[in-house]
């Protein structure tokens, strides 16, 4: 039976892309669907029904007809708009983080009901003003886990022998997770690991993401942590996210009504 011609679903846009005099071109990420792309017809023009409603970091709900190339967006309603997320430069640049993550680890048309709930409690625990570095490394994590490709953080990736505390270990993401000091490895690809990081791994492999919240840790496991997830997704998805430039410079500026970090800023 050929599938109907008009569907409506909830989307996320992953991206989006001005095309032609007034068009625009989406990438939607939906539960039923997976990603696909779809073109919003005339939504530049002050005149048009679906401009201001088809904005990034909200759940929307889109009504869609079927296309030879694109699908094309007829109606559209947001469901939850995410408002304070977009308060905080952080958690919006952290949210499009995450977004472009979704975007590289989904094919097109192939439902994703659990990345699709993952990147909506993603976005509701920055909208509730949870710490955006804890929201990405939980993301992370369950991506991962998602996607098949769980990091080993209980045992030796090559001698599967259970690590003690007690011991020193390595980080090695082409191996899949930590490696214990007996085992060589790759020289070019592993780096220390505290057993305070693993730790932390470990806890966002397991805890639930409100006792995260809660936790305090030093700055420096929090650094070594995230470089490690960033370094095993790299791997996973075979290049470095390209939104991470912008996250970084948004996270070492300082405040922007700060006038010595608005100086530090200045070229020369």
């Amino acid at each position: 039976m050929p599938a109907p011609r008009l569907y409506v679903t909830d989307a996320i846009v992953l991206s989006r892309f001005d095309y032609g005099e007034a068009d625009r071109i989406m990438t939607l990420f939906t539960p039923e669907y997976g990603k696909l792309k779809a073109i919003a017809k005339g939504v530049r023009r002050p005149t048009s029904r679906l401009g201001g409603a088809l904005e990034p970091l909200a759940e929307l709900r889109v009504a869609l007809a079927r296309g030879r190339t694109f699908d094309v967006v007829t109606q559209v309603e947001v469901g939850r708009a995410w408002l304070r997320l977009r308060d905080s430069l952080e958690s919006a640049a952290t949210a499009w983080y995450l977004a472009e993550l979704a975007d590289r680890s989904i094919e097109e048309r192939h439902e994703a009901e659990g990345l699709y709930a993952l990147l909506r409690r993603s976005y509701e625990l920055l909208d509730e003003g949870m710490d955006p570095g804890r929201v990405a490394r939980w993301y992370e994590m369950h991506l991962a886990d998602e996607l098949g490709v769980r990091p080993e953080v209980d045992r030796c990736v090559e001698c599967d022998r259970m690590l003690e505390a007690d011991e020193r270990f390595r980080w090695v993401p082409p191996l899949g997770g930590v490696l214990c000091y007996r085992c060589p490895g790759p020289p070019e690809e592993r780096t220390g690991l505290s057993l305070d990081g693993l730790k932390l791994l470990k806890a966002y492999q397991r805890m639930d993401v409100e006792a995260l919240a809660g936790l305090r840790l030093p700055a420096e496991v929090e650094r070594e942590v995230e470089q490690a997830m960033r370094d095993f997704l790299r791997i996973s998805l075979e290049r470095e996210a390209r939104s991470l430039g912008f996250l970084d410079e948004v996270r070492h500026a300082g405040p922007i009504d700060d006038p010595k970090a608005r100086a530090s800023r200045k070229p020369g």
